[in-house]
């Protein structure tokens, strides 16, 4: 079983940034990829970024690109999300995840609490 923690959300003007970390603690692989989901009120949950962490190799979401990016601490298995110039459509819960690779499909095994950021204008 894995736990996965997260931190770092808070509220922020338009144009700030955050960055949020997801600690993972229990029983581990070396293919396990970690990713981040959010969910906006009245939204269905939408994939973010991930990160594998046999390799370092990275994924995206279409909404992101550009503005947020993902790293590792590999010694604390901890991943993190930089967050740059936030719009208000990036509020939400946020969610740390991970699952199995080699990739991002199918399921994923197991959940953080969430955390949540909030954007003003």
């Amino acid at each position: 079983q894995v736990q996965l923690v997260e931190s770092g959300g808070g509220l922020v003007q338009a144009g700030g940034s955050l960055r949020l970390s997801c600690a993972a603690s229990g029983r581990t692989a070396s293919n396990y990829l970690m990713g981040w989901f959010r969910q906006a009120p009245g939204k269905e949950r939408d994939f973010v970024s991930a990160l594998r962490a046999s390799d370092g190799r990275t994924y995206w979401g279409d909404s992101v690109k550009g503005r947020f990016r993902i790293s590792r601490d590999n010694a604390k298995n901890t991943v993190y999300l930089q967050m740059n110039s936030l719009k208000p459509e990036d509020t939400a819960v946020y969610y740390c995840a991970a699952k199995l690779g080699p990739g991002v499909s199918g399921a994923w095994e197991y959940w953080g609490q969430g955390t949540q950021v909030t954007v003003s204008s």
